[in-house]
């Protein structure tokens, strides 16, 4: 019995994880990219690719499910660009690290409406984000990008804990597909107000099949399946735990970036990233959740009615 439970309780983590393995290989796919589109223009058209994945989904999603999605949608998108905003102004690297910052973020946000993170979630936080400045933080500051690149730190704070709140009152699919939606529709009125129509109208001419497979593998993969995942396993885990587990993204993008592009780690960031993974050994020791059902602390949208 004491077997199955704990086969149970490291399951969901363990979906997360994966989460985490996905997102790492987009490194190398967006580096391809990246060299025929702009970050826009790939954000929207990979949401696009993953609402038309998540089509067959839409019929019977209820219009509370359609809210709390547009709400994670919009937080995750905001996200995005906020971080695409200092990309253009810091090192990749420093962005990285302040984007990270997210981790802490969130236990201290569930503080500030009433959670009780354990000690060890902030160990484990402070950990993640020492590994991840350990693997990352160079490059010379810039007020305003920094500014936009916090608040996309803490846009996605918000995400993790709206999500992990609002998971378990729907189906994983359904909200899946709204949030998707929600960032599809966003991306595109992002993409004509920043390429102009003019470019957007000429990028089938411009996307070859290297760039076409790398957008499916964005959308299907990376966004579509990673969502409903969030979705499914953010249920069953804290809003803090979670954080904390996404922290792994920077190791396994830094793996395949060896891997597929031949990129070297320092010995500084191979032991940043011993450090982040041994914080998310931590996060998941007994006794490290909150008190409490997964993301009570905080809503980032209404109840539904």
């Amino acid at each position: 019995m004491r077997q199955a439970l704990a086969r149970v309780h490291y399951r969901y983590p363990l979906i997360l994880l994966l989460v985490t393995v996905v997102w790492g290989m987009t490194f190398p796919v967006l580096k391809v990219a990246t060299a025929v589109l702009s970050g826009v223009e790939i954000t929207a058209l990979r949401f696009c690719i993953a609402a038309l994945c998540m089509l067959p989904f839409v019929r019977g999603i209820r219009s509370a499910t359609w809210r709390d999605g547009f709400c994670l949608g919009a937080l995750a998108l905001f996200s995005m660009a906020a971080q695409a905003y200092g990309l253009q102004f810091i090192a990749s690297n420093r962005s990285a690290f302040l984007t990270s910052l997210n981790v802490l973020m969130v236990p201290l946000l569930g503080l500030l409406v009433g959670g009780r993170p354990s000690w060890l979630i902030f160990l484990a936080a402070a950990l993640a984000c020492g590994g991840i400045g350990m693997m990352s933080y160079e490059g010379e500051a810039d007020l305003w990008a920094d500014a936009a690149t916090l608040l996309a730190a803490l846009a996605y704070a918000l995400y993790t804990m709206g999500m992990s709140a609002r998971a378990r009152l729907h189906r994983a699919v359904h909200l899946a597909c709204a949030q998707v939606w929600c960032m599809a529709l966003l991306g595109l009125a992002w993409m004509f107000l920043d390429s102009g129509p003019a470019r957007v109208w000429s990028l089938p001419g411009l996307i070859h099949l290297e760039v076409l497979l790398g957008l499916l593998f964005l959308g299907a993969l990376a966004s579509a399946a990673t969502f409903f995942l969030q979705a499914l396993a953010q249920t069953h885990v804290s809003a803090e735990q979670a954080a904390i587990i996404y922290a792994m993204e920077p190791v396994f993008a830094a793996g395949f970036a060896w891997i597929y592009l031949a990129e070297r780690m320092t010995p500084m960031a191979q032991a940043g990233a011993v450090v982040v993974v041994i914080a998310v050994v931590l996060s998941q020791r007994p006794g490290a959740a909150p008190a409490g059902q997964a993301g009570e602390p905080l809503s980032a949208c209404p109840p539904p009615k």
